[in-house]
């Protein structure tokens, strides 16, 4: 049976990060140390808690996509929504139509983290993120080259990086078919 006769499955993976996404964002808005609601201004981390030397907890209104690029507010913020649930319906659509689960997967990852920060744009004309990687050494440069991770980004933004990364994997390495030994390339 392909992938998409487990389409339960699917919907059940696309639940777990759309929960674990709002869960997490619900915990972080509910945090007084963050002022996340005092704060909708898309520029200013709101508040910091820092973890350790590598990871903090940092609060930050996103009103682009994924890692905070193309902000845009007003008109933008809905084009994005339209644009968000039509990739969401499209990739829905593949998903019933998948031949193998390594698809199944990738999609679905994606459908999750694409609703889950859907749910924020309608909900507060942003999206909340809050995991930050920078660590100490941000804005260092070793040999010329910048090093660090400067992007604060959520649990969906993970999702729909992984799924878009796997799907890559998926549609230009692993779905190659071999050469026609009777016709070759």
């Amino acid at each position: 049976m392909n992938a998409a006769g487990h389409v339960w499955r699917w919907a059940a993976l696309i639940a777990l990060v759309i929960i674990a996404d709002q869960l997490t964002k619900w915990v972080v808005l509910e945090t007084p140390a963050f002022n996340a609601l005092g704060c909708l201004d898309p520029t200013i981390r709101c508040g910091r808690i820092e973890l350790s030397s590598v990871f903090d907890l940092t609060m930050l209104w996103n009103r682009g996509i994924s890692f905070g690029t193309f902000q845009s507010s007003g008109i933008m913020r809905w084009i994005l929504v339209l644009v968000t649930t039509g990739i969401a319906v499209g990739f829905a659509y593949w998903l019933t139509r998948a031949e193998r689960w390594f698809t199944a997967l990738s999609l679905s990852l994606v459908i999750g983290g694409a609703v889950g920060n859907l749910i924020d744009r309608v909900r507060f004309g942003a999206v909340v993120d809050f995991l930050d990687f920078s660590g100490p050494w941000f804005g260092t440069y070793i040999g010329g080259v910048a090093v660090g991770f400067p992007w604060v980004f959520n649990i969906a933004d993970a999702a729909i990086t992984v799924g878009a990364l796997l799907l890559f994997l998926d549609q230009f390495l692993m779905s190659r078919s071999k050469p026609d030994e009777r016709n070759p390339a």
